[in-house]
Protein backbone atom coordinates (compact mmCIF):
# COMPACT_ATOMS: atom_id res chain seq x y z
CA UNK A 1 0.00 0.00 0.00
CA UNK A 2 2.63 2.40 0.94
CA UNK A 3 4.51 1.86 -2.09
CA UNK A 4 1.62 2.66 -4.51
CA UNK A 5 1.05 6.01 -2.22
CA UNK A 6 5.02 6.59 -2.72
CA UNK A 7 4.54 5.70 -6.74
CA UNK A 8 1.45 7.79 -6.80
CA UNK A 9 3.24 10.67 -4.79
CA UNK A 10 6.03 10.25 -7.81
CA UNK A 11 3.77 11.02 -10.30
CA UNK A 12 2.43 13.73 -8.86
CA UNK A 13 5.12 15.30 -8.40
CA UNK A 14 6.82 14.98 -11.26
CA UNK A 15 3.51 16.35 -13.61
CA UNK A 16 3.77 19.25 -11.17
CA UNK A 17 7.20 19.61 -11.88
CA UNK A 18 7.04 19.48 -15.46
CA UNK A 19 3.97 21.72 -15.96
CA UNK A 20 1.29 18.79 -17.04
CA UNK A 21 -0.92 18.75 -13.98
CA UNK A 22 -1.16 22.47 -13.86
CA UNK A 23 -3.89 23.10 -16.32
CA UNK A 24 -6.36 20.62 -14.28
CA UNK A 25 -5.53 23.07 -11.80
CA UNK A 26 -6.56 25.76 -13.52
CA UNK A 27 -9.89 23.76 -14.31
CA UNK A 28 -10.61 22.98 -10.77
CA UNK A 29 -9.89 26.62 -9.57
CA UNK A 30 -12.15 27.99 -12.65
CA UNK A 31 -14.72 25.25 -11.78
CA UNK A 32 -15.40 26.27 -8.04
CA UNK A 33 -15.06 30.03 -8.96
CA UNK A 34 -17.62 29.32 -11.76
CA UNK A 35 -19.83 27.36 -9.01
CA UNK A 36 -19.80 30.05 -6.38
CA UNK A 37 -20.65 33.09 -8.90
CA UNK A 38 -23.71 30.89 -9.97
CA UNK A 39 -24.47 30.20 -6.65
CA UNK A 40 -25.07 34.05 -6.26
CA UNK A 41 -27.14 34.49 -9.16
CA UNK A 42 -28.89 31.45 -8.58
CA UNK A 43 -31.93 31.62 -9.71
CA UNK A 44 -31.07 33.91 -11.91
CA UNK A 45 -31.91 37.48 -11.90
CA UNK A 46 -34.98 38.48 -14.08
CA UNK A 47 -35.95 41.70 -15.69
CA UNK A 48 -39.09 42.52 -17.48
CA UNK A 49 -37.33 41.57 -20.65
CA UNK A 50 -36.29 38.21 -19.06
CA UNK A 51 -39.90 37.30 -17.84
CA UNK A 52 -40.94 38.08 -21.37
CA UNK A 53 -38.65 35.42 -22.48
CA UNK A 54 -39.23 33.53 -20.03
CA UNK A 55 -43.05 33.09 -20.42
CA UNK A 56 -42.44 32.61 -24.17
CA UNK A 57 -39.89 29.31 -23.14
CA UNK A 58 -42.26 28.09 -21.25
CA UNK A 59 -45.34 28.77 -23.66
CA UNK A 60 -47.33 31.19 -21.57
CA UNK A 61 -47.28 33.62 -24.28
CA UNK A 62 -47.25 33.41 -27.92
CA UNK A 63 -43.31 33.62 -29.23
CA UNK A 64 -42.49 37.29 -30.91
CA UNK A 65 -39.30 38.82 -32.81
CA UNK A 66 -39.24 41.84 -30.31
CA UNK A 67 -37.04 39.73 -28.14
CA UNK A 68 -34.64 37.04 -30.02
CA UNK A 69 -36.55 34.02 -30.27
CA UNK A 70 -33.10 32.00 -30.26
CA UNK A 71 -33.24 32.98 -27.01
CA UNK A 72 -36.59 32.14 -25.86
CA UNK A 73 -35.67 28.54 -27.72
CA UNK A 74 -32.64 27.49 -26.70
CA UNK A 75 -34.39 28.38 -23.06
CA UNK A 76 -37.22 25.75 -23.52
CA UNK A 77 -34.99 23.62 -24.44
CA UNK A 78 -32.95 23.80 -21.36
CA UNK A 79 -36.00 23.74 -19.13
CA UNK A 80 -37.39 20.30 -21.05
CA UNK A 81 -33.82 18.99 -20.02
CA UNK A 82 -34.01 20.64 -16.50
CA UNK A 83 -37.17 21.26 -15.48
CA UNK A 84 -35.78 23.96 -13.51
CA UNK A 85 -35.76 27.76 -15.35
CA UNK A 86 -32.99 28.41 -13.67
CA UNK A 87 -30.81 26.37 -15.86
CA UNK A 88 -30.07 29.32 -18.01
CA UNK A 89 -28.20 31.57 -15.46
CA UNK A 90 -26.29 28.56 -14.75
CA UNK A 91 -25.35 28.58 -18.53
CA UNK A 92 -24.48 31.63 -18.43
CA UNK A 93 -21.96 31.45 -15.80
CA UNK A 94 -20.88 28.28 -16.90
CA UNK A 95 -19.84 29.08 -20.37
CA UNK A 96 -17.32 32.37 -19.17
CA UNK A 97 -15.70 30.31 -16.61
CA UNK A 98 -15.23 27.66 -19.20
CA UNK A 99 -13.97 29.96 -21.94
CA UNK A 100 -11.79 31.59 -19.38
CA UNK A 101 -10.61 28.66 -18.40
CA UNK A 102 -9.52 27.42 -21.72
CA UNK A 103 -7.88 31.57 -22.25
CA UNK A 104 -6.03 30.77 -18.68
CA UNK A 105 -4.33 27.44 -20.04
CA UNK A 106 -3.08 29.30 -23.62
CA UNK A 107 -1.40 32.07 -21.47
CA UNK A 108 -0.37 28.98 -19.00
CA UNK A 109 1.19 27.32 -22.30
CA UNK A 110 2.57 30.57 -24.02
CA UNK A 111 4.16 32.03 -20.72
CA UNK A 112 4.93 29.23 -18.54
CA UNK A 113 3.53 31.28 -15.54
CA UNK A 114 1.40 29.55 -12.94
CA UNK A 115 0.58 33.46 -11.57
CA UNK A 116 0.02 35.37 -14.50
CA UNK A 117 -2.64 32.46 -15.85
CA UNK A 118 -4.32 32.93 -12.73
CA UNK A 119 -4.72 36.86 -13.90
CA UNK A 120 -7.60 35.14 -16.60
CA UNK A 121 -10.06 33.63 -14.40
CA UNK A 122 -9.62 36.87 -11.91
CA UNK A 123 -11.48 38.57 -15.04
CA UNK A 124 -14.82 36.69 -14.07
CA UNK A 125 -14.57 38.76 -10.79
CA UNK A 126 -14.00 42.19 -12.26
CA UNK A 127 -17.01 43.96 -10.87
CA UNK A 128 -17.91 45.51 -14.00
CA UNK A 129 -17.91 41.65 -15.16
CA UNK A 130 -18.97 39.71 -12.60
CA UNK A 131 -22.14 42.14 -12.02
CA UNK A 132 -24.32 40.70 -15.03
CA UNK A 133 -23.37 37.41 -15.13
CA UNK A 134 -26.33 36.02 -13.97
CA UNK A 135 -28.55 38.31 -15.53
CA UNK A 136 -30.43 36.70 -18.12
CA UNK A 137 -30.30 39.31 -21.16
CA UNK A 138 -29.64 38.79 -24.63
CA UNK A 139 -26.78 41.57 -24.22
CA UNK A 140 -24.99 38.69 -22.12
CA UNK A 141 -25.28 35.76 -24.43
CA UNK A 142 -24.12 37.93 -26.93
CA UNK A 143 -20.69 38.78 -24.92
CA UNK A 144 -20.18 35.54 -24.21
CA UNK A 145 -20.38 33.55 -27.10
CA UNK A 146 -18.12 36.35 -29.02
CA UNK A 147 -15.65 35.64 -26.16
CA UNK A 148 -16.27 31.27 -26.84
CA UNK A 149 -15.60 32.10 -30.46
CA UNK A 150 -12.47 34.05 -29.19
CA UNK A 151 -11.12 31.15 -26.79
CA UNK A 152 -12.00 28.28 -29.85
CA UNK A 153 -9.84 30.72 -32.46
CA UNK A 154 -6.96 31.11 -30.20
CA UNK A 155 -6.98 27.46 -29.17
CA UNK A 156 -6.97 26.26 -33.07
CA UNK A 157 -4.68 28.51 -34.28
CA UNK A 158 -1.80 26.71 -31.60
CA UNK A 159 -2.78 23.09 -32.73
CA UNK A 160 -0.64 20.57 -34.11
CA UNK A 161 -1.58 20.63 -38.07
CA UNK A 162 -1.92 16.89 -37.68
CA UNK A 163 -4.77 17.20 -35.28
CA UNK A 164 -7.24 17.95 -38.09
CA UNK A 165 -9.97 15.60 -37.06
CA UNK A 166 -9.80 18.64 -33.64
CA UNK A 167 -9.56 21.10 -35.62
CA UNK A 168 -12.81 21.18 -37.82
CA UNK A 169 -14.75 20.04 -34.60
CA UNK A 170 -13.56 23.29 -32.82
CA UNK A 171 -14.37 25.35 -35.72
CA UNK A 172 -17.57 23.82 -36.62
CA UNK A 173 -18.49 24.72 -32.47
CA UNK A 174 -17.27 28.62 -33.37
CA UNK A 175 -19.27 28.98 -35.86
CA UNK A 176 -22.57 27.72 -33.64
CA UNK A 177 -21.25 30.23 -31.23
CA UNK A 178 -21.40 32.99 -33.99
CA UNK A 179 -24.33 32.46 -35.12
CA UNK A 180 -25.78 32.22 -32.10
CA UNK A 181 -24.45 35.81 -31.18
CA UNK A 182 -25.39 37.04 -34.35
CA UNK A 183 -29.11 35.74 -33.88
CA UNK A 184 -29.29 36.78 -30.41
CA UNK A 185 -28.94 40.44 -30.54
CA UNK A 186 -30.23 42.10 -34.10
CA UNK A 187 -26.95 44.82 -33.64
CA UNK A 188 -24.58 42.19 -33.09
CA UNK A 189 -23.65 41.32 -36.65
CA UNK A 190 -21.01 44.28 -36.68
CA UNK A 191 -19.37 42.94 -33.55
CA UNK A 192 -19.57 39.38 -35.36
CA UNK A 193 -17.60 40.58 -38.48
CA UNK A 194 -13.90 41.04 -36.96
CA UNK A 195 -14.73 37.45 -35.07
CA UNK A 196 -15.47 35.51 -37.35
CA UNK A 197 -12.21 37.37 -39.40
CA UNK A 198 -10.41 35.95 -36.47
CA UNK A 199 -11.89 32.48 -36.78
CA UNK A 200 -10.77 32.25 -40.20
CA UNK A 201 -7.54 33.21 -39.54
CA UNK A 202 -7.23 31.08 -36.86
CA UNK A 203 -7.51 27.75 -39.75
CA UNK A 204 -5.70 29.69 -42.16
CA UNK A 205 -3.12 32.07 -41.35
CA UNK A 206 -3.04 33.40 -45.07
CA UNK A 207 -6.19 32.84 -46.74
CA UNK A 208 -6.60 33.59 -50.40
CA UNK A 209 -10.25 35.51 -51.96
CA UNK A 210 -11.83 32.30 -52.62
CA UNK A 211 -10.91 30.89 -49.02
CA UNK A 212 -12.23 34.53 -47.98
CA UNK A 213 -15.32 34.31 -50.07
CA UNK A 214 -15.86 30.43 -49.17
CA UNK A 215 -15.66 30.94 -45.46
CA UNK A 216 -18.16 34.32 -45.59
CA UNK A 217 -20.34 32.33 -47.93
CA UNK A 218 -20.51 29.21 -45.24
CA UNK A 219 -21.10 31.78 -42.64
CA UNK A 220 -23.78 33.99 -44.41
CA UNK A 221 -25.58 30.04 -45.26
CA UNK A 222 -25.31 29.10 -41.55
CA UNK A 223 -26.95 32.44 -40.01
CA UNK A 224 -29.85 31.94 -42.70
CA UNK A 225 -30.13 28.55 -41.81
CA UNK A 226 -29.96 29.11 -38.45
CA UNK A 227 -32.30 32.02 -37.91
CA UNK A 228 -34.86 29.86 -40.81
CA UNK A 229 -34.72 27.28 -37.66
CA UNK A 230 -35.40 28.85 -35.16
CA UNK A 231 -38.43 30.17 -37.14
CA UNK A 232 -39.92 26.80 -37.87
CA UNK A 233 -39.45 25.51 -34.48
CA UNK A 234 -41.06 29.06 -32.84
CA UNK A 235 -43.40 30.62 -35.35
CA UNK A 236 -42.30 33.97 -33.61
CA UNK A 237 -45.02 36.98 -34.74
CA UNK A 238 -43.88 39.73 -36.58
CA UNK A 239 -43.03 42.56 -34.53
CA UNK A 240 -40.57 44.89 -36.86
CA UNK A 241 -39.14 46.24 -33.52
CA UNK A 242 -36.62 48.40 -35.81
CA UNK A 243 -39.80 50.68 -35.98
CA UNK A 244 -38.92 52.30 -32.37
CA UNK A 245 -35.99 53.85 -33.60
CA UNK A 246 -37.48 56.31 -36.31
CA UNK A 247 -40.31 56.87 -33.51
CA UNK A 248 -38.09 57.93 -31.49
CA UNK A 249 -35.93 60.07 -33.53
CA UNK A 250 -38.97 61.69 -34.68
CA UNK A 251 -40.59 62.11 -31.37
CA UNK A 252 -37.41 64.58 -30.12
CA UNK A 253 -36.67 66.16 -33.07
CA UNK A 254 -40.38 67.44 -34.72
CA UNK A 255 -42.59 69.23 -32.88
CA UNK A 256 -46.02 68.18 -32.44
CA UNK A 257 -47.49 70.29 -35.06
CA UNK A 258 -44.49 68.89 -37.66
CA UNK A 259 -45.39 65.63 -36.45
CA UNK A 260 -49.25 65.49 -37.18
CA UNK A 261 -48.03 67.27 -40.50
CA UNK A 262 -45.72 64.61 -41.55
CA UNK A 263 -47.88 61.91 -40.36
CA UNK A 264 -50.85 63.17 -42.58
CA UNK A 265 -48.57 63.67 -45.68
CA UNK A 266 -47.11 60.21 -45.32
CA UNK A 267 -50.64 58.54 -45.09
CA UNK A 268 -50.81 57.61 -41.57
CA UNK A 269 -54.08 56.46 -40.21
CA UNK A 270 -55.93 58.32 -37.46
CA UNK A 271 -55.46 56.71 -34.80
CA UNK A 272 -51.28 56.36 -35.46
CA UNK A 273 -51.38 60.07 -36.46
CA UNK A 274 -52.78 61.11 -32.99
CA UNK A 275 -50.39 58.57 -31.37
CA UNK A 276 -47.18 60.26 -32.85
CA UNK A 277 -48.80 63.59 -31.99
CA UNK A 278 -49.61 62.43 -28.15
CA UNK A 279 -45.49 60.88 -28.18
CA UNK A 280 -44.12 64.23 -29.03
CA UNK A 281 -46.24 66.24 -26.86
CA UNK A 282 -45.37 63.84 -23.57
CA UNK A 283 -41.76 63.45 -24.71
CA UNK A 284 -41.44 67.06 -24.17
CA UNK A 285 -43.39 67.84 -21.62
CA UNK A 286 -42.07 65.47 -19.79
CA UNK A 287 -38.38 66.13 -20.74
CA UNK A 288 -37.85 62.54 -21.58
CA UNK A 289 -34.97 62.17 -23.79
CA UNK A 290 -35.30 59.36 -25.48
CA UNK A 291 -36.80 55.84 -25.62
CA UNK A 292 -40.03 57.61 -26.74
CA UNK A 293 -41.78 54.37 -28.14
CA UNK A 294 -41.95 52.95 -24.57
CA UNK A 295 -42.12 55.83 -22.53
CA UNK A 296 -44.37 58.28 -24.73
CA UNK A 297 -46.58 56.34 -26.35
CA UNK A 298 -50.06 55.80 -26.30
CA UNK A 299 -49.74 52.11 -25.47
CA UNK A 300 -52.81 49.35 -25.68
CA UNK A 301 -53.60 47.23 -22.35
CA UNK A 302 -52.56 44.72 -23.01
CA UNK A 303 -49.37 45.54 -24.52
CA UNK A 304 -50.10 45.13 -28.39
CA UNK A 305 -46.39 43.55 -29.78
CA UNK A 306 -48.05 43.48 -33.21
CA UNK A 307 -48.98 47.44 -33.38
CA UNK A 308 -45.87 48.46 -34.77
CA UNK A 309 -45.76 45.71 -37.63
CA UNK A 310 -49.17 46.97 -38.60
CA UNK A 311 -47.58 50.80 -39.17
CA UNK A 312 -43.74 49.98 -39.45
CA UNK A 313 -44.28 51.15 -43.44
CA UNK A 314 -45.99 54.76 -42.42
CA UNK A 315 -42.98 55.23 -40.11
CA UNK A 316 -40.01 54.78 -42.08
CA UNK A 317 -41.71 56.96 -44.72
CA UNK A 318 -42.08 59.27 -42.15
CA UNK A 319 -38.51 59.36 -41.03
CA UNK A 320 -36.96 59.19 -44.90
CA UNK A 321 -39.10 62.14 -45.53
CA UNK A 322 -38.43 64.16 -42.45
CA UNK A 323 -35.24 63.51 -40.95
CA UNK A 324 -33.20 65.03 -43.76
CA UNK A 325 -35.15 67.91 -43.56
CA UNK A 326 -34.63 68.44 -40.00
CA UNK A 327 -30.54 67.24 -40.38
CA UNK A 328 -29.48 69.21 -37.75
CA UNK A 329 -32.16 68.57 -34.94
CA UNK A 330 -31.46 64.66 -36.17
CA UNK A 331 -27.93 64.83 -35.41
CA UNK A 332 -27.97 66.91 -32.15
CA UNK A 333 -30.83 64.41 -31.11
CA UNK A 334 -28.47 61.80 -31.92
CA UNK A 335 -25.19 62.79 -30.57
CA UNK A 336 -27.02 63.74 -27.19
CA UNK A 337 -28.26 59.99 -26.97
CA UNK A 338 -24.76 58.58 -27.82
CA UNK A 339 -22.84 60.64 -25.49
CA UNK A 340 -24.99 59.77 -22.72
CA UNK A 341 -24.32 56.48 -23.45
CA UNK A 342 -21.13 56.93 -23.17
CA UNK A 343 -20.49 59.27 -20.26
CA UNK A 344 -23.74 58.09 -18.23
CA UNK A 345 -24.42 54.40 -18.74
CA UNK A 346 -26.99 53.28 -16.28
CA UNK A 347 -28.53 49.68 -14.52
CA UNK A 348 -24.53 48.90 -13.51
CA UNK A 349 -26.28 46.64 -11.09
CA UNK A 350 -29.81 44.64 -11.60
CA UNK A 351 -30.91 43.93 -7.97
CA UNK A 352 -32.72 40.94 -9.85
CA UNK A 353 -36.19 41.32 -7.81
CA UNK A 354 -38.67 41.04 -10.89
CA UNK A 355 -41.44 39.05 -10.11
CA UNK A 356 -41.47 36.01 -12.01
CA UNK A 357 -45.51 35.65 -12.31
CA UNK A 358 -45.37 33.33 -15.50
CA UNK A 359 -43.19 30.76 -13.27
CA UNK A 360 -46.88 30.35 -11.49
CA UNK A 361 -48.91 29.26 -14.30
CA UNK A 362 -46.27 26.34 -13.68
CA UNK A 363 -45.87 24.05 -10.89
CA UNK A 364 -42.76 22.08 -11.88
CA UNK A 365 -41.04 24.83 -12.69
CA UNK A 366 -40.62 26.47 -9.35
CA UNK A 367 -39.42 29.91 -8.78
CA UNK A 368 -36.76 30.14 -5.78
CA UNK A 369 -36.29 32.94 -3.83
CA UNK A 370 -33.29 35.02 -3.84
CA UNK A 371 -30.72 34.85 -1.09
CA UNK A 372 -30.92 38.42 -0.50
CA UNK A 373 -27.43 38.18 1.54
CA UNK A 374 -25.33 36.97 -1.48
CA UNK A 375 -27.48 39.63 -3.43
CA UNK A 376 -26.49 42.86 -1.08
CA UNK A 377 -23.30 41.63 -0.82
CA UNK A 378 -22.41 41.81 -4.57
CA UNK A 379 -24.64 45.01 -4.74
CA UNK A 380 -22.35 46.50 -2.38
CA UNK A 381 -19.49 45.12 -4.42
CA UNK A 382 -20.31 46.53 -7.33
CA UNK A 383 -21.87 49.83 -6.75
CA UNK A 384 -18.67 50.17 -4.43
CA UNK A 385 -16.19 50.33 -7.50
CA UNK A 386 -19.13 52.16 -9.82
CA UNK A 387 -18.67 54.89 -7.28
CA UNK A 388 -14.65 54.85 -6.88
CA UNK A 389 -13.94 53.11 -10.42
CA UNK A 390 -17.00 54.74 -12.91
CA UNK A 391 -14.83 54.82 -15.98
CA UNK A 392 -15.26 50.38 -15.43
CA UNK A 393 -18.89 50.89 -16.08
CA UNK A 394 -18.92 53.86 -18.82
CA UNK A 395 -18.97 53.63 -22.78
CA UNK A 396 -16.07 55.85 -23.21
CA UNK A 397 -13.74 54.19 -21.72
CA UNK A 398 -14.17 50.85 -23.78
CA UNK A 399 -14.50 52.98 -26.29
CA UNK A 400 -11.05 54.18 -25.76
CA UNK A 401 -9.41 50.88 -25.02
CA UNK A 402 -10.80 49.44 -28.65
CA UNK A 403 -9.37 52.63 -29.99
CA UNK A 404 -6.34 51.80 -28.86
CA UNK A 405 -6.33 47.80 -29.63
CA UNK A 406 -7.04 48.54 -33.05
CA UNK A 407 -4.66 51.29 -33.91
CA UNK A 408 -1.44 50.14 -31.93
CA UNK A 409 0.22 47.76 -34.90
CA UNK A 410 2.45 45.95 -32.05
CA UNK A 411 1.70 44.56 -28.92
CA UNK A 412 3.52 42.05 -26.78
CA UNK A 413 3.08 38.69 -26.95
CA UNK A 414 1.88 36.62 -29.68
CA UNK A 415 -1.53 37.68 -29.85
CA UNK A 416 -1.17 40.83 -32.14
CA UNK A 417 -3.18 40.44 -34.54
CA UNK A 418 -6.12 38.99 -32.44
CA UNK A 419 -5.99 41.74 -30.27
CA UNK A 420 -6.83 44.29 -33.01
CA UNK A 421 -9.51 42.11 -34.38
CA UNK A 422 -11.19 42.10 -30.70
CA UNK A 423 -10.83 45.78 -30.58
CA UNK A 424 -12.25 45.89 -33.98
CA UNK A 425 -15.54 44.40 -32.69
CA UNK A 426 -15.83 46.39 -29.67
CA UNK A 427 -15.50 49.82 -32.12
CA UNK A 428 -18.27 48.58 -34.35
CA UNK A 429 -20.15 47.20 -31.90
CA UNK A 430 -20.31 50.62 -29.93
CA UNK A 431 -20.23 52.78 -33.40
CA UNK A 432 -23.55 50.73 -34.10
CA UNK A 433 -25.64 52.67 -31.20
CA UNK A 434 -24.48 56.09 -32.87
CA UNK A 435 -27.68 55.71 -35.13
CA UNK A 436 -29.33 53.41 -33.08
CA UNK A 437 -29.19 53.36 -29.10
CA UNK A 438 -32.65 53.72 -27.61
CA UNK A 439 -31.33 54.68 -24.13
CA UNK A 440 -28.53 54.96 -21.80
CA UNK A 441 -27.79 51.35 -20.80
CA UNK A 442 -24.67 49.60 -19.60
CA UNK A 443 -25.64 46.21 -20.75
CA UNK A 444 -25.54 47.78 -24.54
CA UNK A 445 -21.31 48.38 -23.38
CA UNK A 446 -20.88 44.78 -21.76
CA UNK A 447 -19.50 43.14 -24.84
CA UNK A 448 -16.91 46.04 -25.20
CA UNK A 449 -16.06 45.72 -21.58
CA UNK A 450 -15.47 42.15 -21.05
CA UNK A 451 -13.57 41.74 -24.44
CA UNK A 452 -11.67 45.10 -23.41
CA UNK A 453 -10.85 43.61 -20.15
CA UNK A 454 -9.91 40.16 -21.73
CA UNK A 455 -7.42 41.73 -23.89
CA UNK A 456 -5.89 44.23 -21.36
CA UNK A 457 -5.25 41.16 -19.39
CA UNK A 458 -3.22 39.59 -22.22
CA UNK A 459 -1.44 42.45 -22.83
CA UNK A 460 -0.39 43.13 -19.16
CA UNK A 461 0.60 39.15 -19.25
CA UNK A 462 2.62 39.21 -21.97
CA UNK A 463 4.03 42.43 -20.72
CA UNK A 464 4.98 40.44 -17.17
CA UNK A 465 6.45 37.61 -18.81
CA UNK A 466 8.89 39.75 -21.56
CA UNK A 467 9.87 41.47 -18.31
CA UNK A 468 10.08 37.80 -16.60
CA UNK A 469 12.25 36.77 -19.55
CA UNK A 470 14.30 39.44 -19.53
CA UNK A 471 15.06 39.57 -15.69
CA UNK A 472 15.90 36.27 -15.68
CA UNK A 473 18.50 36.66 -18.07
CA UNK A 474 20.16 39.57 -16.96
CA UNK A 475 20.65 37.88 -14.00
CA UNK A 476 21.65 34.46 -14.65
CA UNK A 477 19.08 32.89 -12.44
CA UNK A 478 17.95 29.79 -14.09
CA UNK A 479 14.68 29.69 -16.17
CA UNK A 480 11.71 28.34 -13.72
CA UNK A 481 9.43 27.65 -16.36
CA UNK A 482 8.23 24.19 -16.59
CA UNK A 483 10.98 22.39 -18.96
CA UNK A 484 7.68 20.65 -21.20
CA UNK A 485 3.97 21.30 -21.04
CA UNK A 486 1.51 18.46 -21.69
CA UNK A 487 2.10 16.43 -24.87
CA UNK A 488 6.10 16.88 -24.25
CA UNK A 489 5.94 20.11 -25.96
CA UNK A 490 8.95 22.91 -24.68
CA UNK A 491 6.84 25.47 -23.34
CA UNK A 492 7.11 28.58 -26.36
CA UNK A 493 10.11 31.46 -25.26
CA UNK A 494 8.94 35.06 -25.16
CA UNK A 495 10.59 37.64 -27.17
CA UNK A 496 12.90 40.45 -25.84
CA UNK A 497 10.64 43.13 -27.59
CA UNK A 498 7.40 43.63 -29.15
CA UNK A 499 6.82 41.11 -32.84
CA UNK A 500 4.09 39.96 -34.74
CA UNK A 501 3.75 36.59 -35.64
CA UNK A 502 4.28 35.83 -39.30
CA UNK A 503 1.00 37.02 -41.18
CA UNK A 504 0.10 38.90 -37.98
CA UNK A 505 -0.84 42.11 -40.31
CA UNK A 506 -4.16 42.12 -41.08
Amino acid sequence: MSGTVNRWTAVLRRAWGDGTLWPWCLAAVTAACGYAVATVFHPGYLSADSNTQLWQALGDEPVNDWHPPVMALAWRLLIGITGDFSAMAALQAAVLWGTLWVLARLVWRKTGSRGLSLAVPAVGFAPHIMNLTGVVWKDVHLAYALLAVLAIALTVRDLPRDRTGTRWALLVLGTLFLVYAALVRKNGIPAAIPVFALLVLAAWPAPGRRRWLAATGVFAAAVIAGSAGVSAATAPLATRVYAVIPVDDLAHVLTPDQMRTAAEQAGASTDLRDRLVATATTCQQRHIASDAYLQCFPQDRPFDVTYLDRHADVIVRMWTRQMPRHWKGYAEYRGRVFTKLLFQSNQVFWNGTHVNAGARLHPEVRKEPLNDTLRFALRNYVTGFARDLPMLFQGWFWLAVSLVLVLRRRWPGPYARELRLIGASSLLYILAYLPTAPESNYRYVYWPALSGTVALTLVATAYAARRRAAAGGATGEPDTRPAALPGGRAPEAEPAGPREDAGAAV
